[in-house]
C-alpha cells in the first residue's frame, strides 16, 4: 500500500434516499474515509462540493425532481465547475444519455458503478482511490451491455476482433482473453492492435487506451 493508498479520502454523497445515504456513508466512515457532506439532490450537491472540496463525489444517477437522469446532468455540471473533483457515479440500472459526454476525450478521474454489483465495501473505497488517483473506473457490465445492443450492427470490426473487444470491456487482461478464446498471445495482442488502429486511437497507456477502445467503438456505432 503506497501513503497515497493510506491517505484519508474525503468524498461528498448524492443519494436522495434517506436510507441508502446513510447506510453507505456510515460504511465509509468504518474504512476510514471522511464523508464530508451527504445530500439528496443536485442543488445541494452543488453547493456541498463547492463547501468541501472533496477528493470524489458520489451521485446517484436519478434524483429529485424527475428521478431520470438529473444526478448525471449534475456530474457534468460538476465535472466543468470543479474538474479536480473525481466523479462516481452508481446507478441501479444502466443509463446512456449523457454518459459519453462525461466520459469524452481521456476519461480520468471518473467512474460508473452499478449497485447491485458492488461486491462490498472494500471494492467501493478502492474504486473511489482508483478515481482519485485519476483512474478511469467502469462496470464490466456497463460497457457489456452496451457492445451487446450494438453487436448486430457492427460493421467496423471483424468478428473476432468484436469478442476481444467484448473481453477487453470486461476486464480481462491479454492472458485472460487467450485462455478463454484458445489463442495464442502473440495473436490476441495483434488483434488488439488491429482494434486500436481501425478506431484510430493514438498510443497512450495500455489501460486507457483499452477503455478508450471500448467507448471508441460503441460512439462509432451509433450510442447516444
Amino acid at each position: 500500500m503506497t501513503p497515497a493508498d493510506r491517505a484519508p479520502l474525503r468524498v461528498v454523497l448524492a443519494e436522495d434516499s434517506g436510507l441508502v445515504r446513510e447506510a453507505v456513508a456510515r460504511a465509509l466512515r468504518n474504512e476510514g474515509v471522511e464523508v464530508a457532506a451527504e445530500v439528496g439532490d443536485a442543488e445541494t450537491l452543488h453547493a456541498a462540493a463547492a463547501e468541501h472540496a472533496p477528493d470524489v463525489a458520489v451521485i446517484d444517477v436519478r434524483m429529485p425532481p424527475g428521478y431520470r437522469t438529473e444526478g448525471l446532468r449534475a456530474a457534468l455540471d460538476l465535472r466543468r465547475r470543479h474538474p479536480g473533483i473525481g466523479i462516481l457515479l452508481l446507478s441501479a440500472r444502466l443509463e446512456t444519455r449523457y454518459l459519453f459526454t462525461l466520459l469524452d476525450g481521456a476519461p480520468r478521474g471518473v467512474g460508473y458503478l452499478l449497485k447491485d454489483r458492488v461486491a462490498g465495501i472494500e471494492e467501493f473505497v478502492d474504486a473511489l482511490r482508483q478515481i482519485h488517483a485519476g483512474g478511469c473506473v467502469i462496470d464490466p457490465e456497463v460497457v457489456a451491455k452496451l457492445l451487446a445492443r450494438r453487436a448486430a450492427q457492427a460493421t467496423l470490426l471483424s468478428s473476432r476482433e468484436l469478442d476481444i473487444l467484448g473481453l477487453m470491456a470486461e476486464g480481462l487482461s491479454n492472458q485472460a482473453i487467450s485462455r478463454r478464446l484458445h489463442l495464442a498471445p502473440r495473436t490476441v495482442e495483434a488483434h488488439i492492435r488491429s482494434v486500436f488502429i481501425r478506431l484510430d486511437l493514438p498510443p497512450a497507456p495500455d489501460y486507457h487506451r483499452r477503455v478508450q477502445a471500448v467507448l471508441a467503438y460503441l460512439r462509432r456505432d451509433g450510442s447516444s
